[in-house]
């Protein structure tokens, strides 16, 4: 059994490891898709829980200004060539194109409100990736980046995760065929595994030969390009967005319909990634194990999910 997993929190928060400095201040954004609301039912919610005004901003698009969390978006999330394209598309999909609620960048002592804010939705009648077998909506969370060292320990901890991560809560079969959530390339894992001493721009180099594409579970394209847009040069320009200082980590499922599931579950899930990055033993050991897996011809999947479970053991929780 994997005990760690199964003891994370789903009822609170807990703290980002402090990576060389105080870790308090990172701000995160929340995204979040679901079903059976209309987003002026969705921005009304939210109005009423947070306070605000809400004004359009276009035929799908509303904006909660004004609330105590600061602005939040609330729009259906299909983005096509033109404005008719998109009304047409809408009509006929119906519930299979999401309605998307994105807040501003929240302090972590903020986070229970947003789990409070996804409780009142399912009330309403939201509903989940799980809900339907055609579905498949997300949650996107978006920490802000520590300092370059730390950044670069988070993606090798996510690289030597990420098949933990899945394994551990596996995604929806309609939620699989998507794009968005690729794991990230083996040659890429390996280039990390291997990474000890790597510069920030090591990084986006490595990225950019070997990953250059927006359509991973953890897309590391924004906090590239804004931080050292000159690594991505041979990225093609259709999967640069623009960047932004925060990692973009969108693996995680809407489940907000489901009574045993919580944002608070998801982000203890991404609090592990963390926990690791920040102790450089249990890293490097994780970095040895992976690298002694690949190097032996006889090993399978579930050797290493068997090692990674192993070694997560003395983790202790926040």
């Amino acid at each position: 059994m994997d005990n760690l997993h199964t003891a994370l929190p789903r009822d609170r928060f807990l703290p980002l490891p402090d990576h060389q400095g105080p870790s308090a201040g990172r701000k995160t954004g929340i995204e979040v898709e679901f079903a059976g609301l209309s987003p002026e039912e969705a921005a009304e919610i939210v109005r009423a829980e947070w306070g605000g005004t809400i004004t359009r901003e276009g035929p799908r698009d509303l904006v909660v200004t004004g609330g105590r969390l600061g602005q939040v978006k609330v729009e259906l999330d299909i983005t096509l060539k033109n404005a008719w394209v998109e009304e047409m598309a809408a009509d006929i999909l119906g519930d299979l194109v999401p309605v998307e609620i994105v807040t501003a960048p929240l302090a972590q002592d903020d986070l229970p409100q947003v789990d409070a804010l996804l409780v009142k939705l399912a009330q309403a009648g939201a509903e989940g990736s799980r809900a339907h077998i055609a579905y498949g909506f997300g949650v996107h969370l978006n920490p802000e980046r520590p300092n370059d060292a730390a950044t670069v320990a988070i993606a090798r901890a996510y690289a030597l995760l990420e098949d933990w991560l899945r394994a551990s809560d596996p995604l929806d079969p309609a939620r699989r065929v998507l794009p968005f959530i690729d794991p990230w390339p083996r040659a890429l894992v390996d280039g990390l595994a291997g990474a000890e001493g790597w510069l920030l721009a090591d990084l986006g180099r490595a990225y950019a030969q070997l990953a250059p594409s927006r359509g991973y579970g953890l897309d590391l394209l924004p906090l590239l390009q804004d931080a050292c847009p000159d690594t991505l040069a041979d990225v093609p320009e259709d999967q640069l967005k623009g960047g932004r200082p925060t990692f973009h980590y969108r693996l995680p499922e809407t489940r907000l319909d489901e009574a045993d599931w919580s944002l608070a579950y998801e982000w203890n899930r991404w609090w592990v990634v963390e926990a690791v990055a920040a102790d450089a033993v249990l890293l490097g050991a994780l970095a040895q194990d992976w690298q002694d897996y690949r190097a032996a011809l006889t090993t399978m999947r579930g050797d290493w999910l068997e090692r990674v479970t192993d070694r997560l053991t003395d983790v202790q929780l926040g």
